[in-house]
Order: structure tokens, then sequence, then C-alpha cells
């Protein structure tokens, strides 16, 4: 994915935007959208794998905190 359409896009989880008010760098940012973008339909090929892995590592609490919220999301809109 390209820089400029990463960053284009709005985040979707609290938890992505809770991280890009402390993110300093475009390429920090790009990665914390990236990686939601990954948790919620992850491709599988080698690239974007490594990718994701990658930044899971530097940020295991956040990875957690969007992965919880996905999952409250999903579960929740299939309780109503």
């Amino acid at each position: 994915m390209a820089p400029d359409a990463t960053l284009s896009r709005l985040p979707r989880t609290q938890a992505v935007r809770r991280a890009l008010r402390s993110a300093t760098r475009p390429e920090a940012a790009a990665d914390l959208l990236f990686l939601e973008a990954w948790e919620m339909n992850a491709p599988f090929n080698l690239a974007t794998l490594l990718r994701a892995g990658q930044i899971r590592r530097a940020n295991p609490a956040l990875a957690a905190e969007i992965e919880a919220e996905l999952k409250s999301r999903l579960f929740g809109a299939n309780m109503v």
C-alpha cells in the first residue's frame, strides 16, 4: 500500500486514534494504520505478514487493543 494512501485513510478503532495522537513521524502513523487494516482483513502474503508481525512485536499492547476492539464489534453486532 502506498504511504499516501495509508495516511489519507481515517483510523477505524479508538485504539489507533489514541496511538496516532502520539505518533510523531508519518512513517509511524502509516505503520499504525497498516496494523489496523491488517487486523481487520489480514491478507496472506509474506510481505504483509512480516510487516504486521514486526509492528505487532513493537506494539504488543496496541495490537491487543485493536484485536479486542474489533472482536467486541464483531460479537456485539452478532448478538443483536
